[in-house]
C-alpha cells in the first residue's frame, strides 16, 4: 500500500515516552494524554509518496511533528486520534511534518529546517542558563552548507524560531532555516547546554 502524497508511517515504539528506567524502576513521568512533551516524535517509514521527491525512503527513522502520534480530547470531551492516524501500526503524514531523517547512522534534516543545539550562557548577571537566540549547529539543511553554515557553526536565529526536540540524548532546537540570522566567528570558549536530567536514566 502506498499513498500519492502521503508517507505511511509507524512510532519506533510507543507513541508516547513517558517512562523512564532508573536501575530496575520504571517511573511514569507524565499521566496526561493531551501534554505534548512526552509524545513520541520518531517514527519509522513504512512507504514513502509516489508523487514527493522528499530523498525520505522506506525504512529510515524520522522525526517528525508532535501531533501525528498524539491522542487529544475534542470539545465535547470525547478521546480521539490525531488526523494522520489510520491504526495504532500506521499513521499517514504529510511531507511538511517531517523535520530530519536517519539512514545508515547519520541524521539528515529537509531542506528547511536545521537542528541547533543551545550554549551556557556567559553572562554571569543573567539568570537565564542558555545564551539566548544563540547556538551551534548541529544538523544543517543542503541550503545552510552552500552559505557557509555547516554543523559547528555558531548561529544566531530569530525570537520564537525554537522548538525543543530530545534526539540522541541531546537537547536540541529545531530552527527553520530561513531563521538563521547571522553566523557568529568562533570563540572557543564556547560550551553546549545539555540539562543534567537528560543525563540520567
Amino acid at each position: 500500500m502506498r499513498s500519492l502524497y502521503f508517507f505511511i508511517i509507524k512510532p519506533v515504539q510507543d507513541r508516547y515516552e513517558n517512562k523512564k528506567k532508573i536501575n530496575d524502576t520504571e517511573l511514569i513521568l507524565n499521566t496526561e494524554m493531551q501534554n505534548h512533551e512526552y509524545v513520541s516524535r520518531r517514527g519509522i517509514v513504512l512507504e514513502s509518496p509516489i508523487n514527493e521527491k522528499t530523498g525520505i525512503k522506506k525504512g529510515d527513522e524520522v522525526i517528525l511533528h508532535h501531533n501525528v502520534f498524539r491522542r487529544y480530547y475534542d470539545v465535547r470531551g470525547k478521546e480521539k486520534d490525531s488526523r494522520n492516524y489510520f491504526d495504532d501500526e500506521t499513521f499517514f503524514v504529510e511531507p511538511e511534518l517531517i523535520f530530519m531523517y536517519k539512514r545508515n547512522g547519520t541524521w539528515k534534516p529537509v531542506d528547511g529546517y536545521c537542528f541547533v543545539q543551545p550554549l551556557v550562557n556567559k553572562d554571569d548577571f543573567s539568570i537565564d542558563k542558555e545564551e539566548p537566540l544563540t547556538g551551534r549547529m548541529v544538523y544543517a539543511d543542503n541550503n545552510l552548507i552552500k552559505n557557509g553554515i555547516k554543523p559547528g557553526s555558531i548561529v544566531g536565529f530569530t525570537p520564537g524560531s525554537e522548538y525543543q526536540f530530545i534526539i540522541d540524548g541531546q537537547r536540541l532546537y529545531r530552527v527553520p532555516t530561513n531563521s538563521i540570522c547571522i553566523k557568529y566567528e568562533y570563540q572557543g570558549t564556547e560550551k553546549e547546554y545539555n540539562p543534567s536530567w537528560l543525563q540520567s536514566g
